[in-house]
Parts: C-alpha cells; structure tokens; sequence
C-alpha cells in the first residue's frame, strides 16, 4: 500500500495507481502532458493546420447539405465548438444525443444555440429501457466507469449519422487544455464494445436490441478505410482558456452554467460527484482541475481551495439519490446493496483488446512498420 503522496505541481496523488513521482516530486501524468502537448502546432502553425483542415471539409462537403457533423450536449467545449464552426464557415449537422439524463439546464443550452446559430438539429433518443437495465448492469459489475453505457453511443451513432449523410468529417470536442489528464484507473475505454456486452450478459435482463454499437471492427476498417470518417479536435488549434470561453458563451448565446465538469448529465453529476468518491475514493476534480494547472489556466493554489469545497450539497445529494434510483428502478436499499459489493476491476471483465484477430493485427501492423522504417 502506498503512502499518501501528492504531485508537486498538480493535485493528483496515490488513490491514482500509476502515479510515479520524479526527484521534484512532479508525476507522471504532469510529464506526459509536458511531452504531448510539444506535438501540438502553437501560433503561426495551429492557424496554418486549420486552415488547411476546414479547407479540406469545405472541399469534401461541396454540393452537399452538409460538410460535418457536430456533437452538441450543452456543455462549453460543444456549445463554443458550434460557435467557432459556424465561424469557420462550415456547415455542420448538429447532432444531440438524448440518454435519458439531461438537465434542464443543458436542454436549453442546446435550444439557445441551436436557435442564435441557426443551425439544424437531429436529436436521437437513446431506447430507455436498454440504456436503463445497462446502466444497472454496470453498477452491478462494481467497477469504477458506469459513464460508459452513454460515453460509448456518442461516436456510436455520429459515425452512424455521417455514414447515412455522406459526410467525411466529425468536428470532435476533445482537447488538451482541459481534458488530457485522466487517471488509467479511474476509467476505461468506453469504445469497448466486448467489455459492454461481457457485463451485460453477466448482469443485465434483457437483450440489447436498439442499443447503438461501434465494434473494434468499425473503428479499424469500417470508418477507417471503407467510409473513411475523420475526426477533428480543433479547439486544439485556437486559443482556449475554460473561464474566457463561459463568459463569452453566456453573453454571445445565452448559456447558462450547470457546475462541474459533464454535469449537464445528472446521472454523470451523481456518478462523478457521489458514486466514485464514494464507493472507490476517486474525486475526479483532481483530474479537471490538475489539466487546468499544467495547461496555465489555473495555480495548484486554487485547485487545492477548489477541492475544499463539497462535492454534493447534502440535501441536493438525497434528493438526487432519490431521483437516480427512482429512474432505474430500484429501491434505495437495493442502491446500497450496490455500493457495498466488493470492488472490482474493467480487467476483471471481457475486451475487446484480448481478441485473437485483433491480436494478430497489432503484429502485422508492427511488422509493417519495421519494414517501412528500414
């Protein structure tokens, strides 16, 4: 068992199980974030690389409704993503994708945007049912990432959606500044179709039937080399401070803030902000907060003063653990039975990544790469 130990410069510590410290005491995830974001272009070459991207959407998109699509949740990075793309002269899909969980505060985000943007909408609606006993099976399975069941849909069916619409380019929300640092224990690859299933089998009730799957043959060969969809991060290349970007939305579109990270999901508010503290002792505000320190937008002081704050408001938290059991459909006695099983690991369950093909593939690929090389 380690010691108690934190990061010098960020507020990462030991209840992360990687984490390794150098002789400055700084970790790992600080070092790695140090040597990534060297390989992305900064200035006069971040320009130079969008430029040639939205040109190369606007050439793929002509003659076509569309040029890309875009992934909206009402959250800052998707609300000033739809800004900036509109700014850029595209013309995106906006796609929302509706799990069951939304605040209210995130449904007007997105009618705010969608309407000061002018933008279409195509709203799909995730079967609740499914979408339900999944989520139920994955609080059954005792393992850190119950946000998968949802985070997996998401490429799910904007690739689906591009597919169906001809279009070549996802325009993706993603960054360095504000989402690199995630600790390897505290999550798992919700791309993981063969994990989903193996825990659904183990634990779910009824067959997934409408449930939207992205297969490890879909990600290699399906999107990659028969429909060929490429996926841009271009906050990447312009400017990003977190704070600047919410004033600027509130006043430019009339966004509204709803708190902490991905809480314009109320079931990811509760599984962040009660279920992994809780159950397993992750507070995933380290990891925000510690991608904020290193990208400069925030002093390890403030994040340290920001961890002093609660996570839940008590009341708020018993009204939420209201809600969440009553929308699963269990009792708050059947709940506690939950967070009292023994913990488990994603390594403790079936993945895609063990398969024998996809075994051979990565040597083949290996191989092929030594021999370019040469």
């Amino acid at each position: 068992m380690k010691s108690k130990r934190e990061c010098s410069k960020c507020v990462l510590d030991t209840t992360v199980e990687d984490i390794t410290f150098d002789e400055n005491g700084v970790c790992n995830y600080c070092r790695e974030y140090d040597s990534v974001v060297k390989t992305i272009p900064h200035g006069e070459k971040a320009k130079e690389v969008l430029n040639q991207t939205v040109k190369q959407i606007k050439q793929d998109g002509k003659g076509k409704k569309y040029d890309c699509i875009l992934g909206l949740s009402g959250g800052v990075d998707s609300t000033y993503l739809a800004y900036l793309v509109v700014e850029l002269g595209l013309r995106p899909l906006v796609v929302h994708i509706d799990t069951g969980w939304n605040s209210e505060i995130a449904v007007q985000n997105i009618e705010n945007v969608v309407n000061k943007l002018n933008l279409d909408l195509h709203t799909h609606v995730i079967d609740w049912e499914e979408m339900k006993d999944l989520q139920l099976a994955f609080f059954k399975a005792s393992i850190p990432d119950c946000d998968i069941p949802q985070d997996h849909v998401f490429p799910a069916l904007l690739n689906k959606i591009a597919k169906q619409n001809k279009i070549k380019h996802i325009i993706s929300g993603h960054n360095i500044v504000t989402e690199y640092i995630l600790p390897r224990n505290w999550s798992y690859d919700s791309n993981d179709l063969t994990h989903i299933l193996d825990i659904h089998k183990k634990f779910g009730k009824m067959p997934l039937k409408k449930y939207p799957r992205y297969s490890l043959f879909d990600r290699i060969f399906i999107y990659r080399w028969i429909f060929p969809i490429k996926s841009h991060r271009i906050l990447n290349y312009v400017y990003y401070n977190k704070e600047e970007v919410k004033k600027f939305i509130q006043e430019k579109l009339g966004w509204r803030d709803y708190g902490g990270k991905h809480f314009e999901s109320r079931f990811t508010k509760f599984f962040q902000a009660y279920y992994l503290p809780t159950k397993f002792g992750f507070d995933k505000r380290k990891a925000h907060l510690s991608n904020l320190i290193v990208s400069n937008q925030i002093t390890r002081n403030e994040a340290l003063m920001e961890l002093k704050n609660d996570l839940y408001d008590l009341n708020e938290l018993e009204n939420d653990k209201e809600y969440i059991c009553k929308k699963l459909d269990i009792t708050l006695e059947k709940w506690n039975e939950i967070m009292n099983l023994p913990l488990k690991e994603h390594r403790d369950y079936k993945s895609d990544y063990n398969k024998l093909w996809y075994v051979y593939y990565r040597y083949l690929v290996e191989v092929i790469k030594r021999i370019i090389k040469r």
